[in-house]
């Protein structure tokens, strides 16, 4: 199986989600590619099995617009999406915080409840994201 790890960082944070991601998903035996939206050239998405979308969110709450670009640019709604992200509580609290993971997650219909991380996964949020992509791949595995 080949799976697409696309992401928008600039601090980081949400790189290193997907660089942890990507080793989960490789020590499990999938095909994995990473995509640095903005930045790689664009995607052949008939290439994958699964897709794993990662953004922050900006400005109060909203999807950064490099993603909003990187959706259109795929151009259709691909099934088995899992949506994660980077957010910072101290930007609108709560009810923000990665708003744009909630709203990529809702677009795409994904099976997962999106995966969200307070600014950089190191320390005891790297078991987090571990653990959520443990679920995915055994959701992954149960529908295969």
């Amino acid at each position: 199986m080949r799976a697409l790890i696309a992401y928008l960082s600039y601090s980081g944070n949400t790189e290193e989600i997907a660089e942890i991601i990507a080793d989960k998903l490789v020590a499990d035996g999938m095909e994995v590619e990473m995509h640095s939206i903005g930045i790689d050239p664009p995607i052949d998405p008939s290439r994958y099995d699964y897709f794993f979308f990662g953004t922050f969110t900006w400005d109060v709450g909203s999807t950064p617009d490099e993603m909003k670009d990187f959706v259109l640019e795929v151009g259709y709604k691909p099934d088995n999406v899992a949506v994660f992200g980077s957010g910072d509580t101290q930007f609108g609290g709560d009810d923000l915080f990665c708003r744009a993971v909630d709203r990529l997650a809702k677009f795409y219909n994904s099976k997962w409840e999106g995966l969200k991380i307070e600014q950089s996964p190191r320390g005891s949020q790297e078991a987090l994201v571990e653990q959520w992509v443990e679920g995915v791949l055994h959701d992954v595995k149960s529908l295969a």
